[in-house]
C-alpha cells in the first residue's frame, strides 16, 4: 500500500474516532526547542489586513509501522509534501499550535495541522486581529490562561502573539485582573531557587510588584500551567516584549526591583490577565467530525472593565476619573 493511500485511510479512521467517540489527542509532554522557533515567530507580513484565513486538518502519527521513528518520518513526508526535511521544519509550527511535542506524541494519536505554512505567525492567532475596545490605548498586553497564550496590541491592532505557561492553579496560580508593567531586568535569579541551584530568568518584566510576579524567558513544557506564579515565554517572545512594552517610571527609575523604592510617576503598559486555567493541558482546537476549528478568544469590550489587580491600578483609576471630571 502506498504511503499516500495509507495516510488517507488513517485520516478517515481518525475522523471516525473523533466524530463518533469524541476522542481527542493524548497528552504528550515535552519541552519546546525555543531557539528553533525564532524564524517562525519573526516572520512578518507588511500588512495585517493581507493575512489569509487559515484552515486546519487532522494528521495522524501512523501506528501501523509500530515504530515511532518511521511514523514521525511519514508524518514529516506528508506535511512536507514528500520532503522530509521540510516536513520536520513545518512540524515546529504544529507543535506550537497544538502545545504538543511530535516526538512525544503516541503512535496513532492525532495532531492538528494548518493548511498553509510560512505565514506571519499572527495568521494562526486565537486572538482577534483587531481589538476595538483598545483602539485608543497605545499598548495592551493580554495573558489568557485558558488558551495559555499572550497577545500584544498597539492601538487595537495585533502586534504579536505567542504561547505561555502560567502558574500552577493548585498552588501558585497567576492572579487575574488588570495590571501594568513595572520594573524590568535583563537577567535575574529567582528568589524561589532551591538551595544549591539557581533558576536563571531572562528578559524579566514585573507586573505584580508586591508578589514578585513577572513574565520572563524560561524552559517551557508543552503542556499547561506549570510555573510558580510567573508567566513563562520562549526567548524570542520574552525579548520582544522586553523591548516593546513600557515600564513604569519612578523617582528611582525602572530597572530592577530597586525602582520600587521610588515614588510612582507614570504607569507602564497595561497588562490584562484573563480566563480560567484549563483542566489539564490547553485545548486550542475544537475537534469537529470533518475538520478541527481554532478556538477564538473573546476579549472584554473595554480593557478598563477588567477589575484592578492591585492598589496601583485603583489609585490611578481614581486619578483618571478625577481628570475626566475636571474637564
Amino acid at each position: 500500500m502506498s504511503i499516500s493511500l495509507r495516510s488517507t485511510l488513517l485520516g478517515m479512521v481518525g475522523l471516525l474516532l473523533l466524530g463518533s467517540l469524541g476522542v481527542t489527542p493524548t497528552t504528550a509532554q515535552g519541552y519546546f526547542d525555543q531557539y528553533a522557533l525564532e524564524d517562525i515567530l519573526s516572520t512578518r507580513a507588511e500588512e495585517l489586513n493581507n493575512l489569509p484565513d487559515v484552515y486546519y486538518e487532522y494528521v495522524i502519527l501512523d501506528h501501523l509501522s509500530g515504530n515511532h521513528v518511521v511514523a514521525r518520518n511519514r508524518l514529516y513526508q506528508r506535511i512536507g509534501e514528500g520532503d522530509t526535511e521540510l516536513g520536520r521544519e513545518r512540524s515546529q509550527l504544529i507543535e506550537l499550535l497544538n502545545r504538543q511535542s511530535v516526538e512525544n506524541t503516541p503512535l496513532g494519536d492525532t495532531l492538528v495541522a494548518p493548511t498553509q505554512y510560512g505565514l506571519d505567525f499572527r495568521a494562526y492567532s486565537p486572538f482577534p486581529r483587531y481589538y476595538p475596545g483598545a483602539h485608543d490605548v497605545d499598548k495592551v498586553f493580554i495573558i489568557h490562561k485558558e488558551v495559555q497564550a499572550f497577545a500584544a496590541y498597539e492601538y487595537g491592532k495585533l502586534a504579536r502573539w505567542g504561547i505561555v505557561n502560567t502558574g500552577n492553579p493548585d498552588s501558585t496560580a497567576t492572579p487575574n485582573g488588570r495590571f501594568n508593567f513595572n520594573w524590568k531586568q535583563e537577567e535575574r535569579v529567582s528568589t524561589l531557587s532551591p538551595p544549591g541551584e539557581e533558576w536563571n530568568m531572562r528578559w524579566v518584566f514585573n507586573f505584580v510588584a508586591s508578589r514578585g510576579i513577572h513574565i520572563h524567558q524560561y524552559s517551557m513544557p508543552t503542556g499547561g500551567p506549570a510555573s510558580h506564579g510567573c508567566v513563562r515565554l520562549v526567548d524570542a517572545d520574552a525579548k520582544w516584549i522586553y523591548d516593546w512594552a513600557e515600564p513604569w517610571e519612578t523617582t528611582k527609575g525602572h530597572i530592577g526591583p530597586s525602582s520600587m523604592r521610588g515614588d510612582l510617576q507614570d504607569q507602564g503598559t497595561m497588562v490584562l490577565v484573563l480566563g480560567d486555567e484549563p483542566e489539564g493541558d490547553p485545548e486550542p482546537f475544537e475537534y469537529k467530525k470533518r475538520y478541527p476549528v481554532l478556538k477564538r478568544v473573546q476579549l472584554p469590550s473595554d480593557p478598563y472593565e477588567v477589575p484592578p489587580g492591585t492598589n496601583q491600578q485603583k489609585i490611578w483609576d481614581e486619578r483618571r476619573r478625577a481628570a475626566r471630571a475636571s474637564r
